[in-house]
């Protein structure tokens, strides 16, 4: 988790939502993500998405079978779709997302029984270290929208 949060520091430094992912198989990090969305301008450019093109570049296979994602805040439904579908073994995360959370706030479709693959989830690792780097991120943001330092 500590590397996914070195990489959501990356996304703030570039003025991103401070998301950052990395892929483990056999020990090692295979892919590494970090929210892109505003210097890429694609609206899939999440952490979690960039992390399991990564991996799966790695390994040559879009099968992430044995791996696990760890991610500083909860996915979306379109990445937890995306962990469902590269049939990643396990889902460790950081901060709850009661917004748009889809791995146990919102939905939960990482565990849903009527997929053909499920993934392991845990969250709350490290959430205080996600959390007060998304609240930084976003006071920062909103002092800039009112020109205030």
């Amino acid at each position: 988790m500590r590397r996914a949060l070195i990489e959501a520091r990356k996304a703030f430094e570039q003025q991103e939502v401070p998301v950052g992912a990395v892929v483990i198989h056999d020990g090692k990090v295979i892919g590494r993500g970090r929210n892109s969305r505003e210097s890429l301008n694609d609206p899939t450019a999440h952490a979690e998405i960039l992390a399991l093109t990564a991996a799966a570049n790695h390994l040559g296979d879009w099968r992430l079978s044995a791996s696990v994602m760890y991610v500083t805040k909860e996915p979306c439904a379109m990445c937890a779709g995306a962990l469902v579908n590269a049939r990643v073994t396990r889902l460790v995360f950081g901060a709850w997302d009661e917004q748009a959370g889809c791995c146990g706030s919102l939905y939960q479709l990482c565990r849903d029984p009527r997929f053909n693959h499920q993934v392991e989830v845990q969250g709350g690792v490290l959430e205080e270290d996600s959390q007060k780097l998304l609240k930084e991120f976003f006071a920062v943001s909103r002092a800039a929208r009112k020109g205030t330092p």
